[in-house]
């Protein structure tokens, strides 16, 4: 259950609007007049004015056109909703009324800032001296003061958020690894992501150029046991698209050319660690830059499949669907030749297709595959290594190797710790970000524990093709499979 569970529906009614819009061609001209069209008045529907939730709806819609939120351009994936922001409670510190007012006032003495004063039934912190440093929290005996943590501080996995003098959070770019824990943490809405939808649309309206979906391996089981790729399919012509791809293929392709590396690294006694997870990739970048040469550089399952449609029509847009944020930075800032042009969260493609009418329809004859389960369960924490070594043995080069499956973020800061002290005991890391894998990303259309069974029930239809057999059929030699 998400915290932000009713903020959500302003969100998605939003993005509808903004692709209407942009679908009519008249984004332009009624951009101003969306939040009024959302909040009529002349009562307050969630903040505490109308002015408030109009101008909430108006950043909002700027994140919903690529934009920063607020007026100063932010390169950010991932941006603050200031006006969203200002309701969250300043002091991380406060006096409850357990508060006996003792003679002894150990929380005074403890304060290096003098931010604590004594008052008349209890003592007072005075939020504008307060440094955080939980010292008085630490002395109380009767553990009278409680520790407000932010729920965005608290979510961030690598310590990326503070809060500025006016206590808005502030996301430290360079620290931050674009997971987008924080967003769905926030139970004011206050965190929300760039968008590419108008960019989309007009990529869909334009004449001359082929636009491409592509659907990740984690899309099979979040809709209903019977949503299949064929059911995407069938979808994403019907917004628009030219076609549609499931990004399993990348999978198989990036297992195979990543099983070359781990086979070479392991002969070498190198270690190496996995490149399908942007967030791991950022943090690694970010966090342990000692050891980023150990970075696998075959592309991501999303970039493989861009390239290799790209090798085939150069013009093509390619458009990945997902529940990942962090698939948006390595679309737009690593720098990878010919990767994904945009990249749609699950919400933000369904507000296209409401848009236009489209409907996801049951499929109960689905033919269309083009990977291996192999690929289809990259998605999935353990999947990538399943995959690679899986190829490995098609290849009949297996290697005694050993991997740290690394699950979710906390697991993931200490292989890497590990590794970098020279300390892991493991060969390979696979890194996830997000617990369970990209099933479990940040933007899922549904919790993974519901769905495991309707994925695992579709996964189970999956014909038994192997990586390498199923690889013959594209010309994998149009185009590299590795970071240039």
């Amino acid at each position: 259950m998400y915290a932000d569970e009713n903020v959500i529906k302003i969100k998605h009614a939003v993005l509808l609007e903004v692709a209407k819009h942009a679908f009519k061609g008249d984004l332009e001209e009624f951009r101003d007049s969306i939040p009024f069209d959302l909040i009529p008045g002349p009562q307050a529907q969630f903040r505490c004015c109308i002015y408030k939730e109009r101008e909430i709806i108006r950043q909002r819609v700027r994140l919903a056109e690529g934009k920063s939120a607020g007026v100063e351009d932010n390169p950010n994936i991932i941006q603050v909703i200031h006006a969203a922001c200002e309701d969250c409670p300043i002091s991380s510190y406060t006096v409850t009324d357990n508060c006996q007012n003792c003679l002894g006032k150990a929380c005074l003495n403890a304060c290096k800032f003098g931010a604590i004063e004594p008052g008349a039934t209890r003592s007072h912190i005075d939020s504008n001296k307060c440094r955080e440093c939980g010292m008085c929290a630490k002395a109380c005996p009767y553990n009278a003061i409680a520790h407000v943590k932010r729920p965005c501080k608290f979510s961030c996995p690598v310590d990326a958020i503070t809060y500025d003098e006016y206590g808005i959070s502030v996301i430290d770019e360079k620290k931050c690894i674009r997971c987008g824990k924080c967003i769905h943490s926030c139970p004011f809405g206050a965190i929300g992501s760039k968008t590419s939808i108008v960019q989309v649309i007009e990529a869909i309206k334009a004449e001359g150029k082929k636009v491409y979906a592509m659907a990740a391996p984690a899309t099979e089981g979040q809709f209903g046991e019977k949503i299949t790729m064929n059911s995407w399919k069938k979808a994403m012509k019907e917004v628009g698209f030219d076609d549609f791809v499931e990004v399993g293929l990348g999978g198989d392709m990036t297992a195979a050319y990543e099983a070359e590396e781990w086979a070479e690294a392991y002969r070498e006694g190198k270690k190496k660690v996995t490149s399908c997870c942007p967030a791991f990739v950022n943090m690694v970048r970010k966090h342990y830059p000692e050891i980023a040469d150990a970075i696998s550089t075959t592309v991501s399952p999303m970039a493989a499949v861009s390239r290799l449609l790209k090798a085939k029509e150069p013009d093509c847009v390619t458009v990945f669907i997902g529940p990942c944020i962090a698939k948006k930075s390595e679309a737009a800032e690593q720098g990878v030749e010919n990767n994904a042009d945009y990249v749609l969260t699950y919400s933000e493609i369904r507000a296209i297709m409401k848009a236009k009418g489209v409907v996801l329809e049951e499929d109960d004859n689905d033919e269309y595959q083009e990977s291996s389960i192999y690929g289809k369960r990259f998605a999935n924490s353990g999947g990538v290594t399943e995959a690679v070594l899986q190829s490995l043995r098609e290849a009949d080069d297996e290697i005694a190797a050993t991997v740290c499956k690394a699950n979710g973020a906390a697991e993931c800061k200490k292989a890497l710790l590990l590794m970098k002290v020279g300390k892991l005991p493991e060969d390979f890391i696979e890194g996830m970000v997000c617990e369970g894998g990209c099933v479990g990303g940040p933007s899922s259309f549904a919790d993974q524990i519901k769905t495991r069974k309707q994925r695992e029930n579709l996964l189970s239809k999956a014909d038994d093709r192997n990586i390498h057999d199923n690889l013959k059929n594209y010309d994998m030699d149009s185009f590299s499979m590795h970071r240039e």
